[in-house]
């Protein structure tokens, strides 16, 4: 028994290892409840519900960013809501991105659930990778944060001179790439990701890719990408990667939740593009500015990022305030 709880004490990037194991555990847990319990048969969400169920994830986030605050300390915990709010805040957009997908490939409601869920999954191992690396980087090599600090500076201005240009989903080159190398169907069949059907030539019984495999590798595409800004966003406001990863892993999963309500009122957000690239330029210039003024304090971090992220919403609600009314 003592060695166990030894075990659990032993610090593991930063942090007990029992902390690690409890984020796991609550994951894991939101996960199974997700899939076995309140969709265990596929149908289409509703707004009502996608609003509850991020309702739920907030609350679970929030408590445990509670948790953090008293355990770690104040400093800590408002690192982890800063962290939080950024990881929320840029995944909007990403919102935008995964409704195209879902239009290019004509996924009904009932199956784009199977396809975030199965996405989560992915996220949670990208993520994992991606910010034990960036936090190596940073740990063997401080400069690699100055790095960080141009990247998010160069990202935001281009973020806000392309904010007005959509993506065009066809022109992916993961799925041209995908599109020679694999078979493909034509059309859906049910929440299949493969099916075994005849070929054409040999008429033997071979493997298919469905279209709504092809949906789930562009979903996990676009999570590489976005994560390639918000990764080093919060590693420039802390370098704890438990606090990276667990602010960014609850971020993502409540997003997911969400994403049938966002979906429907993406375009009253408008201009949260603009306040996201401001939030990029001022989160990369902090990091130079350590050097000349010292360390921005976090209750600073966290007051920015909400009066940025705040003005966006309230100015896209205002600037579209007629095209809700003309909706309705």
């Amino acid at each position: 028994m003592d060695a166990i709880v030894l075990w659990l004490q032993t610090p593991f990037l930063g942090q007990p290892t029992g902390f690690w194991l409890a984020f796991l555990a609550i994951v894991v847990t939101l996960l199974v409840l997700d899939l076995g319990v309140l969709h265990r048969r596929e149908r289409a969400i509703g707004v009502t519900e996608s609003l509850l169920l991020s309702a739920g994830y907030i609350g679970i986030a929030l408590v445990f960013g509670g948790w953090v605050w008293h355990t770690l300390g104040a400093e800590r915990g408002m690192e982890y809501l800063t962290g939080f709010l950024i990881e929320k805040s840029l995944s909007l957009d990403n919102v935008f991105v995964i409704a195209l997908i879902f239009t290019y490939f004509a996924i009904p409601a009932q199956y784009q659930h199977r396809v975030l869920f199965w996405g989560i999954l992915g996220v949670i191992v990208l993520r994992a990778i991606m910010i034990g690396l960036g936090a190596a980087l940073v740990s063997q090599f401080s400069w690699v944060l100055y790095l960080f600090g141009a990247f998010l500076v160069f990202t935001g201005i281009k973020m806000w001179i392309i904010a007005e240009q959509v993506p065009d989903i066809g022109a992916n080159p993961l799925l041209k790439f995908l599109r020679k190398r694999l078979r493909i169907t034509p059309q859906l069949h049910g929440n299949a990701f493969f099916v075994t059907q005849p070929d054409p030539e040999s008429a033997r019984a071979v493997r298919w890719a469905t279209p709504l495999f092809l949906a789930l590798c562009l979903v996990e595409f676009a999570d590489l990408i976005f994560a390639v800004d918000s990764v080093p966003a919060i590693f420039a406001i802390t370098t704890d990667p438990f606090i990276v990863y667990t602010s960014n892993i609850f971020a993502i999963l409540g997003l997911r939740a969400l994403y049938f309500a966002l979906a429907a009122l993406i375009h009253r957000f408008h201009y949260l593009k603009y306040a996201l690239a401001l939030l990029l330029v001022f989160i990369g210039t902090k990091i130079f500015l350590v050097g000349i003024v010292g360390k921005m304090p976090p209750a600073v971090s966290l007051s920015v990022t909400c009066a940025l992220l705040a003005g966006g919403v309230l100015l896209s609600l205002w600037k579209t305030r007629g095209r809700a009314s003309a909706a309705g």
